[in-house]
């Protein structure tokens, strides 16, 4: 059995430390070691919900290249149960640039999934029957599957998915949404239409996240109610997985048994810690436990 079942997400992060944004336009820039590591949004659920206590398992694919090499000697690292599948078109990948004050920037590469879905609907469900929770991540090959695994999930389990930094219009995400309960999107994308878009994927709980100046909770029969940001425990190295982090630890408060407002300030804790640290394999202790 696992607390979390993460669907979708894996890949690998270029992280280069820059000097400043935006970059100086010249020919060469000196910058610190660049590092080669997991990453990618499943990864930052998975790996935080592992750091938080939970038993996480995840599906996804792989290429068979060098970059999946680095995915799985970092999972076995870890207690995250795999189940992988091989995509002949290569290990998805991000660049992530990281400024001295830990913004980034991602230059992502999807690899876009071609052919038949890599798994069915039945392994799915019956992999989320194993689980209390699943959290799915808005990967192509999963989006065929939604209609069906709509119906084929058991009863009582948790559904949340991370929109990142959806407009509210662009098509692709909304069946995602539509599958949900729990809707984590970042507010960088969606301004002053914030409120108006958490309205519109009611009844879900919508969390939207606006990074250093917080979150605001969404819940049916509630008005919206801002969470704050916490305060990192050490400087703060690279925000790369804040938001993964965020998800995971509001995940974990829920099952833990926390109201949503309690989970989403527990969220906030967790994702201030894992600014701390440089990528998403977490030490123990550094990731808060539930109160």
């Amino acid at each position: 059995m696992f607390d979390l079942l993460v669907i979708g997400g894996l890949g690998v992060d270029v992280r280069v430390r820059v000097p400043t944004f935006p970059l100086p336009v010249v020919d060469s820039l000196l910058v610190d070691p660049i590092d080669l590591r997991i990453g990618n949004t499943g990864a930052g659920v998975a790996l935080a919900a592992h750091a938080l206590g939970l038993r996480v398992a995840l599906v996804d694919v792989l290429g068979d290249d060098p970059p999946a090499d680095v995915v799985r000697a970092a999972l076995a690292r870890t207690g995250v149960h795999p189940l992988l599948r091989t995509d002949p078109g290569g290990t998805r990948r991000s660049v992530n640039l990281v400024d001295p004050t830990g913004r980034r920037m991602s230059l992502h590469d999807p690899r876009p999934w071609r052919g038949p879905a890599p798994f069915t609907v039945d392994e799915l469900a019956g992999l989320a029957g194993q689980a209390a929770h699943v959290h799915l991540s808005i990967m192509d090959w999963t989006r065929e599957l939604l209609p069906a695994l709509r119906t084929a999930l058991p009863a009582g389990i948790g559904l949340s998915t991370d929109l990142h930094d959806w407009d509210g219009g662009n098509d692709y995400h909304r069946p995602f949404a539509d599958l949900a309960e729990l809707v984590f999107v970042s507010g960088v994308r969606l301004g002053a239409s914030a409120g108006r878009v958490a309205a519109a994927l009611a009844p879900r709980t919508v969390l939207v996240t606006h990074g250093a100046d917080g979150s605001v909770l969404h819940r049916p029969g509630h008005g919206p109610a801002r969470i704050p940001a916490a305060v990192p425990p050490a400087a703060v190295v690279d925000s790369n997985g804040a938001g993964d982090a965020f998800a995971a630890g509001f995940v974990a408060g829920r099952l833990r048994g926390a109201d949503p407002e309690s989970a989403a300030r527990y969220a906030a804790e967790v994702a201030a810690a894992a600014c701390t640290h440089d990528g998403m394999e977490y030490p123990p202790g550094l990731l808060p436990p539930p109160g």
